[in-house]
C-alpha cells in the first residue's frame, strides 16, 4: 500500500468563489491563527466554548465550498498520528476512578483531558486544512511576508514545499521501476523493496535537491521567495477580522459571565 503515493497538492480549492476566497491571504492567515490560538488556549472542560468554536468552524467550512471528502481524508490521516499522543492523556490521575485493571486506571480527570485535547486538535486541524486547501502556496508565503514574518523562515517553508514534491517524484520513479520488475506482487518482497527504497531515497533526493538549488541560483534566487502583487484588503477583511475576534472573545466570555 505504501507503494501507491498520490500527487502532493495543497491548494485544490483555491480557485473557488466565496466570501472566504475574497479575503486577502494575510487576513485568512490572521483569522486562522486567532481561532487556533483561542481553541488551543481554552482550559480543559470548556465544552460550551468549543461548541461555539465548532459551529463557527463548520459554518466556515460550508461557506468556503471546500471539497469535503478531501478535507475529511486529510483530517483522518493527520488525526491517526495525533491519536497516539492523545491516548496517553487518558490515564491521568485525579478525580473518580471510572475503570481500573491492576495499576491501570481511567479517571474522570483523564476523560476530561482526553475529550478536551481531542476537540482542540480536531478544530485546529480543520482550520489549518481549510486554510491550506483554499489558499495557494505562493499566496500563503506572500501573506506571511506581509505579516512581517522573518524572511529566512518563509524561505525554509518555501523550500520544504518545493522539496516535498521532489521527494514524491523520486519515490514514484522508484515505485515504477519496482513495479516494472514485478517486485510488488508478494507482500514479503514488498516490505523488503520499500526498505531498500527508503534508504536509496535519501541519497537520490539529496543529489536532486542540490541540482534544483543550483538551478534556482542560476535563475537569480537570493534566499527569499518572489513577492507577487496580492490584494491589500478592504472592508470585507476588516469585517472578517472583527467577527473572528468577537467570536473568540464570546467563546471565552461564556464561562466568565
Amino acid at each position: 500500500m505504501l507503494l501507491h503515493v498520490n500527487a502532493f497538492q495543497l491548494d485544490i480549492d483555491s480557485k473557488q468563489l466565496s466570501f472566504w476566497h475574497s479575503l486577502a491571504p494575510k487576513t485568512r492567515l490572521l483569522c486562522t491563527i486567532l481561532l487556533v490560538f483561542a481553541t488551543a488556549l481554552t482550559p480543559n472542560g470548556r465544552w460550551w466554548t468549543w461548541l461555539v468554536y465548532g459551529l463557527s468552524v463548520l459554518g466556515l467550512v460550508l461557506l468556503s465550498k471546500v471539497t469535503l471528502p478531501v478535507l475529511f481524508k486529510r483530517i483522518a490521516v493527520e488525526f491517526a498520528f495525533v491519536a497516539v499522543i492523545l491516548f496517553g492523556t487518558l490515564f491521568r490521575s485525579g478525580g473518580e476512578v471510572v475503570w481500573s485493571w491492576g495499576f491501570i486506571k481511567i479517571t474522570t480527570e483523564g476523560l476530561t483531558v482526553l475529550g478536551s485535547v481531542t476537540i482542540k486538535a480536531l478544530l485546529s486541524l480543520l482550520m489549518l486544512n481549510l486554510l491550506t486547501l483554499t489558499t495557494s502556496v505562493p499566496a500563503l508565503l506572500n501573506g506571511l511576508i506581509a505579516l512581517k514574518m522573518p524572511p529566512l523562515l518563509v524561505a525554509i517553508l518555501a523550500s520544504m514545499y518545493r522539496y516535498i514534491s521532489v521527494l514524491i517524484g523520486e519515490f514514484n520513479a522508484m515505485r515504477r521501476a519496482a513495479a516494472s520488475r514485478n517486485l510488488t506482487g508478494n507482500s514479503g518482497w514488498q516490505r523488503q523493496v520499500i526498505g531498500n527504497m527508503i534508504g536509496a531515497l535519501f541519497i537520490r533526493t539529496y543529489e536532486r535537491g542540490d541540482r534544483v538549488y543550483q538551478a534556482m541560483l542560476a535563475r537569480g534566487y537570493q534566499g527569499v521567495p518572489p513577492v507577487y502583487d496580492l490584494p491589500a484588503g478592504g472592508k470585507r477583511d476588516i469585517v472578517a477580522l472583527t467577527l473572528t475576534l468577537i467570536l473568540a472573545l464570546l467563546g471565552q466570555a461564556i464561562y466568565i459571565i
